[in-house]
């Protein structure tokens, strides 16, 4: 990042790193001593139970908590070294590279074609109409979903089906050209189909990209992910790390006791 709050690309091991970190909502903390390394173009899970702070953790990433105006954070976010949250750094930047798919499809009430270009119109476009048909095609091509829509890009997201419309999501984030994309349960409302599809899409972009998924479906997480997290809360309602290693690894040789338990639906 440099001076004026902007993203400039450093050389660092990991796509994101988190050191310490507490997130706090008013005066609860939310999860506390995050530490936490994101392997770059791997796919991350992040596991645990309802309420452990995966998708607060998730947030933390590209700022997201901030919207919430009782939120803030304490420790550190590394993103090419530099530390997301100092005072220099542009949080609409931040959210530009960084982007972010949500659980439930949220297309604009806009055209197909309007919902991949609304975000690189609001962030200063300067290209031709010839160069956004090409960018337009290039996102709905890479999520997997230029040939289901190619002849009706005039019609609106909203009457795309489910899976669909969360294909159409994840192509309105990769129009901004993020370098990390963040899943927060992207498949929790899809049918089995639908799911499988955004999985096999996660491989492909995971070529280009860094991927963070939450999800409470664990065969989700073993099929589709390279390393996870599992996260509880602890006895003061804070969510905390417990494990975090490579998938195969943590789902059939789990260090810690409690994350055998609940891989083996003995609880949570």
């Amino acid at each position: 990042m440099t001076t004026n709050g902007g993203i400039s690309p450093q050389d660092a091991k990991y796509a994101l790193e988190t050191r310490d970190m507490h997130v706090y909502y008013g005066s609860f903390r939310a999860v506390k001593h995050i530490n936490l390394n994101v392997e770059r173009q791997k796919i991350t899970a992040l596991i645990g139970p309802s309420g452990c702070g995966k998708s607060t953790v998730l947030r933390s990433f590209n700022r997201m908590n901030e919207l919430v105006p009782s939120a803030r954070v304490e420790g550190k976010v590394f993103f090419h070294g530099k530390n997301l949250y100092d005072s220099n750094v542009d949080p609409v930047e931040v959210r530009r590279r960084i982007g972010m798919v949500f659980q439930k499809p949220n297309p604009f009430p806009k055209s197909i074609y309007d919902n991949i270009a609304f975000g690189p119109r609001i962030n200063g476009w300067q290209g031709t109409k010839a160069d956004m048909d090409n960018l337009v095609e290039q996102s709905l091509r890479a999520s997997v979903l230029w040939d289901e829509v190619k002849d009706k890009l005039k019609e609106s997201g909203l009457s795309l089906s489910g899976g669909q419309q969360q294909r159409l999501c994840i192509a309105r984030a990769l129009a901004i050209e993020p370098e990390v994309i963040l899943m927060d349960e992207p498949c929790s409302a899809l049918d089995p189909i639908s799911t499988l599809k955004i999985e096999e899409l996660m491989f492909e972009l995971r070529r280009q990209y860094t991927i963070v998924i939450v999800t409470h479906n664990m065969q989700q997480a073993s099929r589709a992910s390279d390393n996870t997290a599992f996260f509880l809360m602890d006895n003061d309602r804070a969510g905390t790390l417990v494990e975090y290693g490579p998938t195969e690894q943590l789902f059939t040789n789990p260090q810690d006791k409690r994350t055998e338990d609940y891989i083996s639906g003995r609880f949570g």
